[in-house]
């Protein structure tokens, strides 16, 4: 069974910057990509970027771009979001996601694990 822990969360001050992890465990076949969704108050959940196997490749959403970074360590199996620059629209639960589709792929019905999600607040 895959579980995917979501940490780093919390409240800052627009401007400011957080780095999320997402820690994965039980077995996965063959690669997969990881991705992070947002579910702001009141919003639809939405992709915000998504990494491949290899690290290589990855995926924004034109919202964050130039602000958040997404990384993936294999060896630890953990997924990171570096958010700089935050903005007060950036406020949401963020979840970590993993599937097999390719890392351009923002649609979440395509993901077939998530997590629990962890809250990020950025105050004006």
């Amino acid at each position: 069974q895959v579980q995917l822990v979501e940490s780093g969360g919390g409240l800052v001050q627009a401007g400011g910057s957080l780095r999320l992890s997402c820690a994965k465990s039980g077995r996965t076949a063959g690669t997969y990509t990881m991705a992070w969704f947002r579910q702001g108050p009141g919003k639809d959940r939405e992709f915000v970027g998504a990494i491949n196997w290899s690290g290589f490749i990855t995926n924004y959403a034109d919202s964050v771009k130039g602000r958040f970074t997404i990384s993936r360590d294999n060896a630890r199996n953990t997924l990171y979001l570096q958010m700089n620059s935050l903005k007060p629209d950036d406020t949401a639960v963020y979840y970590c996601a993993v599937g097999v589709a390719s890392a351009g792929t923002m649609d979440p019905t395509r993901y077939a694990y998530w997590g629990q999600g962890t809250q990020v607040t950025v105050s004006s």
